[in-house]
């Protein structure tokens, strides 16, 4: 059997079971639910071969979203892509909330003793950073200082500086955008 043979036969048993779901059968909508999240879990299985133990979740993530979303369903198309539509948008935020806090849920047994030392900076790090910072103007510089290296909130680092939170974080954008054309340079 070829693959698009395969998916096709998927869809011809999903797509009456689906349509009788939204119609009200709590049995075809369980089967389909059932069909559906055996789909997505090989779907994001292939995607995310590094880390297992996240396809469950975004499973769940996407039959919940598939439940909320099903009435938005229209049955000139195939359910399946419509369901993996959905799992692709689920994939997508995973990867954004994956990418800005990854390396923070690294498995703790994984990682070497030697890895849970701090580490010294270079010497030069620090004097590199200040010659850095005195490029940018004052407000920016302050912005990042307090935000960035003494780990202040916006809040926190508004009511330091006697700045608004949205002047502290355009500050905070501004002044690393700049840093970083100074850098690349």
């Amino acid at each position: 059997m070829q693959p698009s043979d395969w998916a096709q036969a998927f869809e011809d048993k999903l797509k009456p079971l689906w349509l009788s779901a939204i119609g009200g059968d709590n049995t075809a909508y369980e089967q389909a639910l059932e069909l559906i999240a055996s789909r997505l879990r090989g779907y994001f299985a292939r995607r995310l071969q590094a880390m297992p133990s996240e396809v469950e979740d975004l499973v769940q993530e996407t039959l919940m979203a598939v439940h909320l979303k099903r009435a938005t369903f229209d049955p000139a198309y195939p359910v399946t892509a419509w369901v993996l539509a959905i799992g692709k948008y689920k994939l997508v935020d995973f990867w954004r909330r994956h990418e800005r806090t990854g390396d923070l849920h690294d498995d703790i047994d994984q990682v070497g003793a030697n890895e849970l030392v701090a580490s010294e900076p270079d010497e030069g790090t620090d004097h590199d950073l200040a010659v850095l910072l005195q490029t940018l103007p004052l407000a920016q510089r302050t912005s990042i200082e307090l935000t960035k290296l003494q780990g202040m909130t916006a809040v926190e680092a508004a009511k330091e500086s006697g700045m608004s939170v949205s002047a502290i974080k355009v500050n905070v954008h501004r002044g690393l955008k700049s840093l970083s054309k100074l850098i690349k340079q």
